[in-house]
């Protein structure tokens, strides 16, 4: 085998730190932090015992934290990129750079199903039990978010941004964290692709007459 079929080889191959991550991450948007325990996550990635799982993660709730930043950190560059590309616009860059966000944020969220519903959980539950690790990480998203809104150039009055901010987030993750709720009255899997594809158009013009940007509604 060449050193690139060997280096190709190893990047398919998931770290045992990416497999307890993502079976604490499925176990975790199931039950929440007390409904799950260490030894089953354990089990669910494959390990032979809790020890293992110590030796990445000192204890649950440094497993939890890592599940959460792990998911929020893709998310939080996406909103910082489209904070940055709204202070700094180059004439040469299209008119509505919220449909690069949408795709880029829909398609992330498609790939990582659990997350929203992992999210819910967080402000919901687990915050009787870990309200300052819900609140670290959770809160930079918020304010960079309402950042974003505020710059954005729309008619809302700034007191009720937060509120703008909040409508948005159910919009574009309420859909993926009820999807199982949504489809036990639909016809079809929501996270279908097709099913995503037409979430994501819809998302784009919701968000465009929100903000009362022209030629996307």
């Amino acid at each position: 085998m060449s050193a690139r079929n060997a280096t190709a080889r190893t990047r398919e191959v998931r770290s045992t730190r990416d497999l307890i991550l993502d079976a604490a991450e499925r176990r975790f948007a199931e039950r929440g932090f007390a409904g799950v325990s260490v030894r089953e996550i354990a089990a669910d990635a494959g390990l032979k015992n809790q020890a293992s799982l110590y030796h990445h993660f000192r204890n649950k709730r440094a497993l939890y934290e890592a599940v959460l930043a792990r998911g929020l950190e893709p998310i939080l560059a996406l909103v910082a990129e489209s904070d940055a590309a709204a202070a700094q616009p180059r004439p040469a860059d299209p008119p509505h750079f919220n449909d690069r966000f949408i795709d880029a944020v829909l398609a992330y969220l498609a790939e990582h199903p659990h997350l929203p519903r992992l999210i819910q959980r967080a402000g919901l539950d687990d915050s009787r039990y870990l309200k300052s690790s819900v609140t670290k990480l959770v809160r930079p998203l918020y304010t960079v978010g309402v950042h974003v809104l505020a710059s954005s150039g729309s008619s809302w009055p700034q007191e009720e941004i937060p509120h703008l901010a909040a409508g948005l987030y159910h919009l574009i993750f309420g859909y993926f964290a009820n999807a199982s709720l949504l489809e036990s009255v639909l016809d079809e899997d929501p996270r279908s692709p097709e099913a995503v594809a037409r979430q994501r158009e819809f998302v784009k013009k919701a968000v465009a007459r929100l903000l009362g940007v022209p030629g996307n509604q």
